[in-house]
């Protein structure tokens, strides 16, 4: 899905479940947005160009709640963990979840265990303060064949322990290739809800990328109950000719385009997601 990043604040936020919000009215109540987690890659340039400044306005705007969309080498945005957690500390601003790819190179084979570096990503999201730690991709340029999910999904679950031993949850974000892709005759996002443990592993549902794809959140929710304890929530425009051989969409304001919003919140406060 397209995004014009238009009114980048307002396009795109991380929504705890458990949170009834109504989107035509998502940023009039300071209260309601207290209750809402930005995620920072909707405003990716700007915190690369200056991190710091950038969260201060952030917070100056009212959110208390961040997702990072940037971790390398045990740093956030560039800050070492202790120089990042006292910057957040400092505009009040808690982070709960972020975002780190997670591949078949972070497991070793040999040892039967996770490299360094996935076991340095799961401390440092612990000593920041995180409760999920979550995948935004399956690694670049893998096959999506059997041979090569089952183990995936496999480590999914180890990670899952390993997050567990640190108080936290490990987590997958969707993108739409997930419901374009069969494994077999299973769709593969259903083949990673039915072959990873609902107790280790949990999924951040991006009903607007899911969207694009012709999937509908609300079948979801209703079909693996619990098993989506965050939301990514997007609206979509549709931008697509009646004869373009794929609907083509655009992301907006919450609430403008066709996505049904409260239907999906209503249903997934419903089944009692975290």
């Amino acid at each position: 899905m397209q995004n014009t990043r238009r009114s980048f604040l307002k396009n795109t936020a991380l929504l705890a479940v458990g949170a009834a919000v109504i989107p035509g009215s998502l940023f009039a109540d300071p209260k309601r947005l207290q209750r809402i987690v930005l995620q920072l890659y909707s405003v990716r340039d700007e915190m690369n160009k200056d991190a710091k400044g950038t969260l201060k306005k952030i917070a100056d705007l009212g959110y208390t709640q961040i997702e990072h969309a940037n971790y390398n080498d045990r740093k956030f945005y560039g800050f070492t963990v202790k120089e990042f957690k006292a910057i957040l500390t400092d505009l009040d601003l808690k982070m709960p979840s972020g975002h780190t790819v997670m591949t078949r190179q972070h497991w070793d084979s040999a040892k039967n265990d996770f490299t360094d570096s996935w076991k340095y990503t799961v401390e440092d999201a612990a000593e920041i303060g995180q409760r999920y730690v979550l995948s935004p991709s399956l690694g670049y340029g893998v096959a999506m064949t059997l041979e090569n999910m089952k183990p995936l999904m496999e480590q999914f679950n180890k990670s899952g322990e390993l997050c567990v031993t640190h108080g936290m949850k490990f987590g997958y974000h969707n993108h739409e290739f997930e419901f374009e892709t069969k494994i077999g005759d299973v769709l593969l996002y259903d083949y990673m809800l039915q072959n990873t443990d609902p107790k280790l592993v949990t999924q951040q549902l991006d009903i607007g990328n899911m969207y694009s794809a012709g999937a509908q959140a609300l079948d979801y929710i209703a079909k693996y109950p619990g098993r989506f304890e965050l939301l990514h929530v997007k609206d979509a425009l549709r931008i697509s000719k009646p004869t373009d051989p794929k609907p083509k969409f655009e992301s907006c304001v919450l609430g403008k385009g066709e996505i049904p919003l409260k239907k999906i919140l209503k249903a997934a406060k419903k089944m009692k997601a975290s």
